[in-house]
């Protein structure tokens, strides 16, 4: 009797939360051909590592594939446990972001609707930029198209859209990386991204439903990115 009462009793212990210290994508793919970040190659599995030394392996079915620079960890719904924001690409309508975690996918916001259109996350791609305990999700839509910033936010485990700023980008075909970041520099989170024409580099600020549109200085390559990120 006391055998079966020590077995229930670890039975309906609660499960240990894990944090997610490490992610990476892995996988590669040409299955989608639209190479904006410079080759062929695209992403199909998501791979996550946790603070328990446990490993997550998430495969996509053959339409989709990690669109990406790299998985980024933030703390999306605020419980002190990493999430993972990525982009995935649908071979008939485009990009999206969306949010993992070590059950699988958590959130994501619609596609955009077409093949071979791409959106860029900002950085890590979130905040709380008016620090009302809501977390912010920011991307470039279509940095070579649209180039408008979007903001979601993450309410009830669901992504939900605030506000668009057109006129900015991120991004040019080809590229390796995605310019700017997110930066506080003491007076709230701001996005970094470049001008449309590549000529300026611009902090953009957004509270209370606006955003506040400051030029930092002149584009003059990644040089120019590093230091708005470091206030300089």
């Amino acid at each position: 009797m006391w055998r079966l009462a020590a077995v229930a009793a670890v039975m309906a212990a609660p499960a240990v939360a894990e944090d997610i210290v490490e992610a990476r994508y892995d996988g590669p793919t040409t299955r989608y051909a639209h190479a904006v970040l410079g080759d062929d190659i695209e992403w199909g599995e998501l791979v996550l590592e946790t603070d328990a030394g446990r490993t997550v392996r998430f495969v996509l079915p053959d339409e989709r594939v990690f669109e990406d620079v790299a998985p980024r960890l933030f703390d999306v719904d605020g419980d002190g446990d990493n999430e993972v924001i990525v982009v995935e690409s649908h071979r008939e309508v485009g990009a999206r972001l969306a949010i993992y975690d070590t059950d699988g996918l958590v959130a994501a916001n619609e596609y955009i609707g077409r093949p071979n259109r791409w959106l860029a996350p900002i950085g890590v791609g979130a905040a709380d930029f008016d620090n009302d305990g809501f977390v912010e999700l920011v991307y470039v839509d279509r940095p070579h198209l649209a180039k408008t910033v979007r903001v979601l936010r993450y309410i009830d485990g669901e992504l939900r859209f605030v506000a668009s700023f057109p006129g900015v980008t991120n991004h040019r075909i080809g590229e390796r990386d995605i310019a700017g970041g997110i930066r506080d520099c003491g007076q709230g989170p701001e996005m970094i991204v470049a001008s449309v024409n590549w000529e300026r580099v611009l902090a953009l600020g957004f509270k209370d439903l606006k955003f506040k549109l400051d030029i930092v200085g002149p584009h003059e390559g990644r040089e120019s990115f590093a230091r708005a990120m470091a206030c300089e």
